[in-house]
Order: C-alpha cells, then sequence, then structure tokens
C-alpha cells in the first residue's frame, strides 16, 4: 500500500499533528515522470545546456524558507540526471495517477512540516512564487495553500487550458474552473488564472491523497476541486509573478528564448 495509515477526515474533525511554529521545515517536492502525451521527455529537455528539471530544481532551492527539494519521479532516465548536477531523487510507483499521488508517496517518509508541490515542466519559476505560496502556512489554521494572478487577456479568460478561479474575502477558493469565472456582467468583476503550486501541511497531504475523488474535480479535470468537494479550505493569495510551463516542444522554444533573454539582461 502507498501509505501506512490511511486517514478518516472531515474538515471539523481534522488537527493538524505536525509542528507548528513560525518556520515550519519545508520541503520542496517536483514530480517528473518522462512519459507525457504531448512531449516525452520533457524533464530532460535541454534548456542552456541544463536539462529542464534541473532549471526547476536549482530555483527551488533559491526560495528563501526552503530547507530541501526532492525530485520524486518514476524513470531511471531522470533520477540519473538529478544525480549528475548534484540534486536528490526518490523513485516512486509508476502507478501514480496524478503528479500529487507521486508527491505524496514521497511525503509519506519525510520528517517535515510543509510540502510545496512545484512543477517539474515549469523551468523560469520564480523562486519568490514558492515562497508566496509558503507564506500563508505559517497560520496553523491553514492546510493547504495555492496561487492566482490577475487575468489581462481576453485569450487567456476564454481559453480551457487557463485555469480561472474565484476566492471569497479571505483569499480562500470559492471554485476553480476551465470556464471564464466570474461572470462579470457589468465588466466590473476581477478574473483570476489559477497558478499550479501548491503548498501542504504534510499530514494533510497524505490525507488529501487518499480521499476519494469526486464529481465535481472529475468534470472538470482539476484535482483542487476535491479538497472543496470535501469541505477544506484553500488559501490562494494573489501574484504578480509567472511562470510558463512547458507542454510542448514550441513552449520548450519559448522557455530557452525567455532564459537568453533573462541571462542577457543580467550581463548589463
Amino acid at each position: 500500500m502507498l501509505f501506512d495509515v490511511i486517514f478518516a477526515v472531515h474538515p471539523a474533525t481534522f488537527t493538524e499533528a505536525t509542528r507548528t511554529s513560525a518556520a515550519p521545515r519545508v520541503v520542496v517536492v517536483i514530480p517528473a515522470r518522462y512519459q507525457s502525451s504531448r512531449f516525452p521527455g520533457k524533464a530532460l529537455a535541454d534548456i542552456a545546456g541544463r536539462p529542464m528539471i534541473e532549471h526547476v530544481y536549482r530555483r527551488s532551492v533559491s526560495a528563501a524558507g526552503v530547507h530541501d527539494v526532492i525530485v520524486a519521479t518514476d524513470d531511471e532516465r531522470i533520477a540519473e540526471a538529478v544525480a549528475r548536477f548534484g540534486g536528490t531523487a526518490v523513485m516512486t510507483s509508476s502507478r501514480h495517477r496524478t503528479g500529487t499521488d507521486r508527491v505524496a508517496e514521497v511525503a509519506a517518509g519525510l520528517d517535515c512540516d510543509v510540502i510545496v508541490n512545484a512543477q517539474g515542466d515549469e523551468p523560469l519559476i520564480p523562486p519568490a512564487m514558492i515562497e508566496e505560496v509558503i507564506a500563508p502556512l505559517r497560520d496553523v489554521g491553514v492546510v493547504m495553500a495555492t496561487l492566482r494572478r490577475r487575468i489581462e487577456s481576453p485569450e487567456d479568460l476564454a481559453s480551457p487550458h487557463v485555469v480561472k478561479v474565484v476566492v471569497d474575502r479571505d483569499d480562500h477558493a470559492l471554485y476553480f474552473s476551465r470556464l471564464p469565472i466570474p461572470y462579470g456582467r457589468d465588466g466590473s468583476a476581477a478574473a483570476y488564472k489559477h497558478i499550479g503550486l501548491y503548498a501542504y501541511r504534510r499530514s494533510f497531504l497524505l490525507a488529501f491523497a487518499a480521499l476519494p475523488q469526486t464529481p465535481l474535480e472529475t468534470a472538470e479535470a482539476l484535482e483542487q476541486l476535491r479538497a472543496l468537494e470535501h469541505g477544506f479550505r484553500i488559501r490562494t493569495p494573489e501574484t504578480v509573478h509567472d511562470s510558463l510551463g512547458v507542454d510542448t516542444p514550441e513552449d520548450l522554444t519559448r522557455a530557452r528564448r525567455q532564459l537568453e533573454e533573462l541571462a542577457a539582461s543580467a550581463r548589463k
């Protein structure tokens, strides 16, 4: 079994069993698999002489408050690439349905307070975003956090590939959708893109991964809806930062270009 303990949880009864402090011990886990329907092997794609997974790893390491970074993979080629640049990789089951399940398998063997799930296909992720997603968990009442960014493009608002989120007055997510939300009848309501970066209390992550899938999660193909449907809150602060996800070879070309531009700007 993936977990030695299966958690029976409810929002009203879930209690945090890990340490609580102003400075929790934080581990970033980067799920990375070799197979991808649109871009097989993308974790090892070369960007400025380094595999993409190395760029994600190094940016994660540089985030303030992060104590360790681990790549969770089911492929020896990725594990070997991580070892070559001096990183840490853990082999996981090949049967996981989601990256969260892969992260949870690693988290089950860790001694830490907070787990950050950083996507392995975002080589330009700003370390500040990792810091921002960790910050809400300094509040002991928060068990899960993610980020949102204001949508400025009508194309992004209309695209089903850009996940939207609406929040309450305390930055708790109310709903996530691939459709444009809120409706904005008079055009005054701001719309927000969901940034797929997550931080969890370790014990909650293990509980969350063991929960059954839910109808809205299945309908929207959005795993975070499982938490909402089971009655848990997701703190979702706003960020001004953004990150390019690499899903296709065309995205890889854009990532290479952006990295070249950043390097040129740093030399000035």
